[in-house]
């Protein structure tokens, strides 16, 4: 790994220092450093074009963030399955491997080989209008259906491999792969998964009736919702771009072809993150 791509955390108080020190560290090793800034999609044009132009050359991204920095890394660098190394500097950690005080620590073992790793699987959409416009999107943690700006709920039908399933009524539903059910699925009352299973998990977002529950289903079919009520909705990916949704629109949702390939190293487990970020244990 010669050319190392690093996106920041643009907000973090103590990012300018840091990226100094770690560049210098990094061209020392005799390493090409490109520096983004991770940028979100209302960025400025300049800043995006950086990003694209890391993700577009770089062999190793280094994460300077939270798992929200992590998820807009993982979009930029999904055609290419770029390994991605997360460094903490946010209050989450699930997708992340380290912290600032192991960072060197950690790109050591990377350089001397001392890692795995973990491919995480993707969630790909798309979105059929009814003048035949179409929109697509990805997702490495959920695709959320979700009601519009009114406070009424929504219905949708749910279908797997063109089987219908049921109607959902509520305030929508949140179609998560293993690494997203430690995200907004878990807050809705989702079940934690492995990673390393092939599962898609549908979570009811306050159904309407009580015995609709969270269902699994094999990462290998294809999922159709479709919007029945009348008020609009969004449907939005790893709660960071959304498109808005009419009556009738259906989406789409399968596997991507895609993996997000993880730094990991092999002192610390997916039990072990589980364990610390949510305290188990604790008292």
């Amino acid at each position: 790994m010669t050319i190392i791509g690093i996106l920041t955390k643009p907000t973090f108080p103590q990012i300018t220092s840091i990226l100094e020190e770690l560049t210098d560290w990094l061209r020392k090793k005799q390493k090409t450093v490109l520096v983004g800034s991770c940028s979100k999609k209302d960025s400025p044009e300049g800043l995006q074009a950086i990003d694209d132009h890391i993700a577009a050359q770089t062999e190793l991204v280094l994460v300077l963030g939270g798992d929200g920095t992590m998820l807009r890394a993982a979009r930029l660098v999904e055609k290419r399955s770029v390994p991605i190394l997360g460094v903490n500097l946010g209050s989450l950690g699930f997708l992340t491997e380290t912290t600032l005080d192991k960072m060197y620590d950690s790109l050591e073992k990377v350089f001397a080989q001392e890692f795995y790793l973990d491919g995480r699987l993707r969630l790909q959409a798309h979105l059929r209008h009814h003048a035949g416009e179409r929109h697509e999107g990805t997702a490495l943690n959920d695709v959320v259906i979700s009601k519009g700006t009114l406070g009424r709920m929504i219905n949708t039908n749910i279908q797997v491999d063109k089987r219908f399933v049921t109607s959902l009524r509520g305030d929508g539903l949140i179609i998560s792969s293993p690494t997203g059910s430690t995200a907004y699925s878990m807050s809705a009352g989702g079940p934690i998964v492995d990673p390393a299973l092939e599962t898609l998990v549908l979570t009811p977002i306050s159904p309407h009736t009580l015995t609709h529950r969270p269902l699994l289903v094999p990462s290998q079919v294809v999922l159709e919702i479709q919007l029945t009520s009348r008020e609009g909705g969004t449907v939005t990916f790893d709660g960071q771009t959304g498109i808005p949704m009419e009556h009738d629109n259906i989406v789409t949702i399968s596997a991507s072809p895609h993996r997000t390939r993880l730094v990991r190293f092999p002192d610390r487990t997916h039990y072990d993150v589980l364990r610390n970020t949510l305290k188990w244990g604790d008292g």
